[in-house]
């Protein structure tokens, strides 16, 4: 059980608590289990609950007072699940699919060293978009994301995306190593915010990698909210 407290501390997934899209360390695990014994603790990421599962265990929502995958659009607390929203609802199939004919036929004039399967993933709370394809294996991922930080692929993505569906209500943010987040206004990091408000927490800490103005990390710094910079990676 853990320990009641007036502080929370949330921890980012990929590349925080664990290198992007792997298993959590044992030594990680232990330092986070004897940190929850003072003090609440959560995490929050834009995956969904089964690549949660499967970087940070099967007993994840037992072992964390509080899992946020896809932001918070899916949310558990103290191993139950509270609730459940999804993207369709919201924005209107219309509207969908237009980005999805949008995605595809931008990434189909990239040309890159190697693409794969999967260029669009379809979640709860958001439409994952991978120029290289999320089927990539871990070498070709490393690979995308060193010709990234040279060549700003992704970057000059989000730009042409927020020019084409300007005032649409959609946010478009760089995810990871491989990937572009699609998801309405609001939806981001801070939606999670919604299920702790009246846990009547005077500080929450936020542990997260990138704190760049369109990377999501960045995103969770309401005005009661302290935001600290860097990995906690052992």
């Amino acid at each position: 059980m853990a320990a009641s407290g007036p502080a929370l501390c949330l921890f980012d997934v990929d590349g925080t608590l664990t290198a992007p899209r792997q298993k959590i360390t044992k030594e990680m695990d232990g330092f986070l289990q004897n940190l929850r014994r003072k003090i609440k603790i959560g995490v929050v990421g834009g995956s969904d609950f089964e690549k949660v599962q499967e970087q940070l265990g099967s007993e994840v929502v037992e072992k964390y007072d509080y899992v946020f995958p896809e932001n918070g659009l899916v949310a558990y607390k103290d191993g139950k699940l509270l609730c459940k929203q999804n993207i369709q609802g919201h924005l209107g199939e219309a509207l969908i699919q237009d980005l999805i004919n949008y995605c595809l036929s931008y990434i189909a004039k990239i040309k890159l060293p190697r693409k794969r399967g999967t260029f669009i993933e379809f979640r709860n709370g958001m439409l994952n978009v991978s120029p290289i394809g999320r089927s990539c294996s871990q070498e070709e991922r490393m690979e995308f994301h060193e010709l990234d930080k040279k060549e700003n692929i992704r970057q000059k993505f989000v730009a042409d995306l927020r020019k084409e569906f300007a005032g649409k209500g959609i946010t478009f943010s760089i995810g990871g190593q491989i990937s572009i987040d699609v998801f309405p206004d609001g939806w981001d990091k801070r939606y999670c915010l919604g299920h702790v408000e009246k846990d009547g927490y005077k500080t929450i800490y936020f542990f997260g990698d990138k704190t760049m103005p369109v990377v999501q990390d960045a995103l969770l710094v309401p005005n009661h909210v302290v935001l600290l910079v860097g990995s906690c990676a052992l």
